[in-house]
């Protein structure tokens, strides 16, 4: 009689977990079905499929997009792989619309996109290395320069480079880092805090005219390492204009000869260089060096802003020395992101 009395409460003598099955199944059965027979599904979709290509070419030959007009090949070389979120878009009405040629469409933008961020997806990382470097663009408006430097000295980083550092707030940097580094110098509007020695600090000019940018060797224990900190120009987009890059992109040819011409044989770049690792403009540095994130990191590791990452601006980047892993830290006062990464150095390096 329980036994009776179950099945008939739960609709005709079926219990409720074994008629789920069926019904999920008549409803896959008839979503399927509307597209047998359907000569339709081959001619409608055009408009999308005509989308997805169009899409899978911008990412594909986003280098060939040109800068002459607002910089625009640059503006989509920044927010490339935001343009992977139109994928299940273009699926999801693929399949609103029942269209087998948009389906089979949106499979280039998304073999692109893999083949150019899939990489990315996965943690790189490990456990080796034997010096820790961090940046952080600490915001000349920051409401707790203090408190930042705290944050950021808590890391664990060896070698930690600030930029947009405003005068009066120098000297509460100095005293709120000096328990954690020994030896800093302070360039303009670039600093290098150090658990190591450093020598031959000096400004770089990168044709500003104002100091934004500064090297200096550090003597680690496994060998000197020259450590260039920057701050590229910051770049706008107006709707007048485009996206107004031209300063930027002349200060970082100016950082790329200066890079080249570096006499100490293993090299790290700190700073906000205003631009991404795809950013064609950025080549003259980006062609001599790797970004520990690329290489050692996991994900995008996207640096601004802050209060909802969208690209990676903030770079540690190196030259004859092995990233080992890569990634941002916690978020402070600023409206950037702080990112670190250990690398290995070779003991064997020679310089001056």
């Amino acid at each position: 009689m329980a036994q009776q009395a179950y099945m008939t409460e739960t609709d005709n003598g079926g219990s409720g977990p074994e008629r789920r099955g069926p019904r999920l199944r008549r409803l896959v059965k008839r979503f399927l079905g509307g597209w047998r027979g359907d000569p339709r599904i081959w001619r409608r979709g055009i408009v999308l499929a005509v989308l997805a290509l169009l899409l899978a070419l911008v990412m594909l030959l986003h280098s060939r997009i040109p800068n002459r007009v607002g910089n625009l090949g640059s503006l989509t070389e920044t927010f490339l792989p935001w343009l992977g979120l139109a994928v299940p878009v273009l699926l999801v009405l693929g399949l609103v619309r029942r269209s087998a040629t948009a389906l089979i469409a949106v499979l280039l933008p998304a073999i692109v996109w893999l083949n150019l961020f899939g990489g990315l997806l996965t943690d790189k990382s490990g456990g080796g290395g034997d010096l820790v470097v961090a940046t952080h663009n600490v915001n000349a408006d920051n409401p707790d320069p203090s408190g930042t430097a705290r944050d950021v000295a808590s890391s664990g980083a060896d070698v930690l480079a600030l930029e947009e550092l405003k005068a009066s707030a120098v000297p509460v940097y100095e005293k709120a880092l000096a328990p954690t580094y020994k030896y800093h110098s302070v360039q303009g509007t670039v600093g290098l805090w150090s658990k190591y020695p450093l020598s031959g600090s000096r400004a770089v000019d990168i044709k500003l005219g104002w100091t934004r940018a500064m090297r200096a060797t550090v003597t680690t224990p496994a060998g000197p390492v020259a450590v260039y900190v920057a701050h590229l120009p910051s770049v706008r987009v107006k709707l007048e204009a485009g996206f107004t890059a031209r300063q930027r992109d002349k200060s970082a040819d100016a950082l790329g000869e200066a890079i080249a011409d570096e006499t100490v044989e293993q090299v790290v770049l700190l700073g906000d260089l205003n631009g991404t690792m795809n950013d064609r403009a950025l080549n003259a540095v980006t062609s001599q060096m790797r970004s520990t994130q690329g290489a050692a990191g996991s994900g995008f590791g996207f640096s601004w802003p802050a209060s909802f990452p969208m690209a990676r601006i903030d770079q540690i980047m190196v030259k004859d020395i092995e990233p080992e892993s890569s990634w941002t830290l916690p978020r402070t006062g600023s409206d950037h992101l702080p990112v670190a990464a250990r690398v290995r150095v070779t003991t064997s390096a020679t310089g001056s």
